[in-house]
């Protein structure tokens, strides 16, 4: 029996890729850039699955075209706001993500992003690399300290729940919204709040870990902002939709924001060229889930599902 075709989109861990050459007729896109729409559709011709990125985009005018030929996305993400799910299952075309392995390395880039924007990590490195260090006083650089802050967490999924418990670490006071009360044992002693506008007011940090969906696009923006304790620190390593980046300029002009610390944005790849000025915006370029383990795990969690799709039993990851 010939082996289901498979086209990996970009160029995944070098152990995700034997695997799947082992076990499909698997084409990777070597030029590892993201696979346009016209690519997609003619995919959807030649291959019974595709293992795509975020950066693959399933909209809904795209999956019109395609052809009955494909069955499966397997995500190598677990947001899958880049895909038009009602569209894929009216194709009958089954979607899964890879949840779990990614929660602990994106929860330390989380912390890496708001220690770096607490303690002027940008201004730092740029001063001592340009030789431009010639100076100290117990004014110079003074930050803003993590240990014994508020914490606010928005979205206690597996990603903040991992955050939570390295804050604890800290000895952060948490407090969190989730669209539901979390059971004790799960919490980390953080108190819940039922609105954002409650957590808000009492998170001297606060770190976005929600997905990316209509309700949630531009949730801080110049009104949620205000609602901080002057000189809040701003943590997003979730998703660029989540925040409005004028607001979020205004936010840190007036001292309302000291700092953020981003690791995603509105137009990706790229960022917001506006952001490069200001010292006080740690960035990265969406890098959460960027380790070594991580990747190996993500690339296996999605050949799982597949494994599971051709065997004809259900994906454990099926959405």
């Amino acid at each position: 029996m010939a082996k289901p075709r498979l086209w990996i989109t970009r160029r995944l861990s070098d152990a995700t890729i034997e695997r799947a050459a082992r076990d499909y007729d698997t084409v990777v896109n070597e030029a590892d850039t993201p696979g346009s729409a016209a690519e997609l559709i003619a995919a959807s011709a030649e291959f019974d699955a595709i293992i795509p990125c975020h950066s693959e985009h399933f909209s809904a005018e795209v999956v019109a075209q395609f052809a009955p030929r494909l069955k499966i996305v397997a995500n190598h993400s677990v947001g899958v706001d880049h895909c038009d799910l009602p569209a894929l299952a009216a194709r009958g075309i089954t979607v899964t993500n890879t949840p779990d392995v990614l929660s602990d390395a994106t929860a330390e880039l989380a912390m890496l992003l708001m220690l770096g924007a607490a303690r002027h990590a940008v201004a730092g490195d740029r001063i001592v690399r340009t030789g431009a260090w010639d100076f100290w006083s117990p004014s110079f650089m003074v930050g803003k300290q993590v240990t014994g802050a508020r914490l606010g967490i928005v979205g206690m999924g597996r990603v903040g729940r991992a955050f939570a418990a390295k804050a604890k670490g800290f000895d952060m006071e948490i407090h969190y919204y989730n669209r539901s009360e979390l059971p004790a044992d799960q919490a980390f002693g953080a108190a819940y709040h039922s609105s954002v506008e409650s957590l808000l007011g009492v998170a001297d940090f606060l770190s976005l870990h929600c997905p990316a969906t209509p309700e949630t696009t531009d949730l801080m923006n110049r009104d949620r902002f205000a609602l901080l304790p002057r000189g809040a620190v701003l943590v997003n390593a979730a998703r660029g939709a989540l925040v409005d980046e004028d607001a979020l300029l205004e936010a840190l002009g007036t001292g309302q924001l000291s700092a953020a610390g981003l690791d995603c944005f509105k137009v990706e790849p790229g960022g917001n060229p506006a952001f490069a000025a200001h010292d006080n915006i740690f960035m990265l370029p969406h890098i959460g889930s960027a380790t070594t383990r991580t990747r190996d795990a993500m690339g296996f969690r999605a050949l799982d599902n597949l494994d599971a799709y051709f065997a004809g039993q259900t994906p454990r990851d099926l959405l």
